[in-house]
C-alpha cells in the first residue's frame, strides 16, 4: 500500500536559499566525507578542483596558527585595514577571503570578485557584516568560527556581570585618581538573583552554567532554543516580556538581525523590573543606545557592562560611553590567546575545506545537515543530478523547462527523510547542461527561483523496512515536447526514474518502460521493434568505433512489439557511429544522453 504526500518548493528567503554563478571549471564536483557519527552537522559544498594554488585574503589580524594551514595550501595575502575600494580591487584576484568584525563584505564586493569568490570566512561567530543575500546570489559560501571563542565569550560575559555588580572599573579608577571611596562603590550580590539570557545559543548556555555556579536563578528566552536543553543546564524557558519584567540581571547573546535590531529600547526599558542591570557581549546594535542612556538617567537600569556597540569604536564624545554606570570594554569578547588561535584554526579549515570541495560544518548560507544524513544519501546525491541531468536532455529545443514534479519513494516517516540535497542537486543536473550557469548547493533555489523553474516533491510513503532512505527517485518534466517520444509518460511529462543497486546509481524507467542500466559514462537510448539481433546489431555498430559498453538493458511492452534498450557507454561515439545506428532496421528512435 503507498500513500503520496506533497510538497511545493516556495522561496522566500534569498538569505537562506541553496546558491549562483561561479564560474567553475569542468571539475566541479560533490565531496561527500562527513566526519565522524555525533560531530557537528555538516553541509556539502561544490567545488572545482585548483589547477594552481588557491589566493586566500586575509583582510583582518589572524592567528599565527591559522595563517600557517592557510599558507601550507594556499597563497596568503594578508592586507589588512583596506578601504572598501581597495577590497573591492583586490578581491578580483582571490578566491577565499577571511574577516573579522570590522570588515564590511557587501553585494559590491561580490560584484567586484566578478565571480571568482568562492568562500568568505568569518574569524567568529556573527556574520552580520557579511551580505549574505548577495553571496548566495554569486555562489559564494559563507562560513564562521562559532565554537572556538564561546568559552572566551561566555567568561568576558560573567567577568562584566561580576565588575558591574562590584563596581570593579569604577573603584579602579577611584583609587588610582587618589582616592578611597569605600562607600560610593558598595555593590550588590549575585547569589539569589535572577539572570535573563536573551539568546540561548552556545554562549548563552555556557554563560548560564557559570551562573548557576555563582548561585543565581537563570531563565532564558530564545524562540529557537530545544527546551530539552535548557533543562539539561537547569534554565526555564520563558517569553520575552516575563523574561525582562522578572530580571534582576539581564544578559544578551543573540545575533543582530532585522528582527533583533534595537530590541531593547524605550518601550522594553518601561517594561523591566527597576533597578534592572544588563550585559551584552553580544552585538551593539541590539541595544538602543540612546534609549540606554535615558534609562540609566531615570534609574530604571542601574548599570551596564558593554563589550559591543553600535558603531565601533565608538565616538569619543559617547554619551552612553561617559557614563559613570557603564563599565565598557573595546569587543574583548573572543580575546583570550586561547580563543584567538582557536579561531584562526577554526576559520582556516573551514575555507580550506571549501576551497577543497569537502563538506563545511559551519556554512551560514547552505542547509545544514548531520553527517549521518550524509553518509546514507551519498550514492542518491548522484542519482539525483544524473536524473536531472537526462530528463532535461529529453527536452526537445525550444521547450522551456517551467514545472519539474519530484517523486521520492520511501518507507520513512515524512519528518524522517532531509530531501533538501537531493533537491539541490536535481537542480543542478536540470539547469547545467542548458546554461552557462554552475550551479552548486548554495545557489540552486536562487537559480531554479531566477529561471522560473518551479519544483515541487512527493512522498510516496511505503509499506516495508525504513532501513533504506529510498526506493527510488523519479523526476517529470511537464508541458515539453521531448526529443525521445518514448521518454513522455501515459500522462504526457517526460519521466525517468532511477534506484540505487549496491551504492551504484540506476536508471530504472523511461516513460512508460521499465530499463536497467548503471548511471556511468553516458546512455544511448533505443525504441525499437522487439526482434531478436537488435542488441548485436547496436552492439556492433559500437565495437566497430571502440566504443566500450558497460551495460545494456531492454524494457519492452510485450514480445515482439515495442521494446527500448538502454545502453550504457564508456565513451562517446562519433556522429556517424550514431548515425549507423538510427538507420538500422527497426530503430524507430534513438536519443544520446552525455552524463
Amino acid at each position: 500500500m503507498a500513500t503520496a504526500t506533497s510538497q511545493t518548493l516556495r522561496f522566500q528567503s534569498p538569505s537562506l536559499s541553496l546558491s549562483s554563478k561561479l564560474p567553475l571549471s569542468s571539475a566541479f564536483s560533490v565531496s561527500l566525507r562527513p566526519r565522524h557519527r555525533g560531530s557537528r552537522p555538516l553541509v556539502l559544498v561544490v567545488s572545482a578542483g585548483l589547477d594552481a594554488k588557491p589566493t586566500v585574503l586575509v583582510a583582518e589580524k589572524l592567528g599565527d596558527a591559522g595563517l600557517k594551514l592557510l599558507k601550507d595550501f594556499a597563497n596568503v595575502d594578508c592586507s589588512y585595514n583596506l578601504s572598501t575600494e581597495e577590497l573591492c580591487t583586490k578581491i578580483s584576484l582571490c578566491d577565499a577571503l577571511i574577516v573579522r568584525s570590522g570588515t564590511k563584505v557587501s553585494r559590491e564586493v561580490f560584484e567586484s570578485s566578478a565571480g571568482r569568490l568562492k568562500v568568505v570566512g568569518r574569524a567568529g561567530v556573527g556574520i552580520d557584516n557579511v551580505d549574505l543575500a548577495a553571496a548566495t546570489e554569486h555562489g559564494c559560501l559563507v562560513v564562521n568560527a562559532p565554537t572556538a571563542n564561546t568559552v572566551a565569550a561566555a567568561e568576558h560575559g560573567i567577568a562584566l556581570l561580576a565588575a558591574m555588580a562590584r563596581n570593579i572599573a569604577q573603584a579602579d579608577a577611584s583609587v588610582k585618581a587618589g582616592k578611597w571611596q569605600r562607600n560610593k562603590y558598595v555593590g550588590v550580590s549575585l547569589v539569589g538573583k535572577t539572570l535573563a539570557i536573551l539568546g540561548f545559543g552556545k554562549v548563552g548556555s555556557e554563560v548560564a552554567r557559570r551562573a548557576k555556579g555563582l548561585g543565581m536563578t537563570v531563565i532564558a528566552h530564545d524562540p529557537y532554543a530545544p527546551a530539552d536543553r535548557a533543562r539539561a543546564v537547569g534554565v526555564e524557558l520563558v517569553t520575552f516580556e516575563e523574561a525582562i519584567a522578572t530580571a534582576d540581571f539581564i544578559s544578551l547573546h543573540m545575533p543582530l538581525t532585522a528582527a533583533t535590531s534595537k530590541m531593547l529600547n524605550d518601550e522594553t526599558f518601561a517594561k523591566m523590573k527597576k533597578g534592572v542591570r544588563i550585559v551584552n557581549v553580544a552585538r551593539g546594535g541590539v541595544i538602543d543606545e540612546d534609549a540606554l542612556v535615558r534609562a540609566l538617567d531615570s534609574g530604571i537600569v542601574a548599570q551596564a557592562a558593554l563589550d559591543v556597540f553600535t558603531e565601533e569604536p565608538p565616538p569619543k564624545d559617547s554619551k552612553l560611553i561617559l557614563h559613570e554606570l557603564v563599565t565598557a570594554t573595546p569587543h574583548l569578547g573572543a580575546s583570550t590567546m586561547e580563543a584567538q588561535e582557536g579561531v584562526a584554526i577554526e576559520i582556516a579549515e573551514a575555507v580550506l575545506g571549501a576551497l577543497k570541495g569537502e563538506l563545511a560544518a559551519t556554512a551560514v548560507n547552505a542547509p545544514m545537515v548531520p553527517s549521518e544524513v550524509l553518509t546514507e544519501l551519498k550514492p542518491f546525491v548522484d542519482l539525483a543530478e544524473k536524473l536531472g541531468r537526462l530528463a532535461v536532455q529529453l527536452v526537445a529545443g525550444g521547450s522551456g523547462v517551467k514545472t519539474v514534479k519530484v517523486t521520492y519513494a520511501t518507507s520513512r516517516a515524512p519528518d524522517d527523510l532531509d530531501t533538501r540535497l537531493l533537491r539541490a542537486m536535481i537542480t543542478k543536473g536540470l539547469i547545467e547542461p542548458i546554461s552557462s550557469v554552475f550551479v552548486n548547493l548554495v545557489n540552486a533555489d536562487f537559480t531554479a527561483k531566477q529561471r522560473g523553474i518551479r519544483i515541487t516533491e512527493e512522498r510516496v510513503i511505503l509499506d516495508g523496512s525504513p532501513e533504506n532512505p529510498l526506493e527510488f527517485i523519479q523526476v517529470q518534466i511537464a508541458n515539453v515536447e521531448s526529443r525521445f517520444a518514448s521518454a513522455i509518460s501515459d500522462s504526457g511529462e517526460i519521466k525517468v526514474e532511477g534506484r540505487v543497486k549496491d551504492d551504484i546509481p540506476h536508471l530504472t524507467k523511461v516513460g512508460s518502460f521499465d530499463v536497467d542500466v548503471s548511471l556511468e559514462g553516458s546512455i544511448i537510448l533505443c525504441r525499437q521493434v522487439d526482434q531478436p539481433g537488435m542488441i548485436g546489431k547496436v552492439g556492433s555498430v559500437l565495437g566497430e568505433e571502440n566504443v566500450n559498453v558497460s551495460f545494456m538493458s531492454v524494457g519492452r511492452i510485450a514480445p515482439r512489439k515495442q521494446a527500448v534498450m538502454a545502453i550504457g557507454v564508456d565513451e562517446q561515439p562519433s556522429k556517424e557511429s550514431l548515425k549507423k545506428i538510427g538507420e538500422i532496421p527497426s530503430v524507430e528512435e534513438f536519443v544520446f544522453l552525455k552524463l
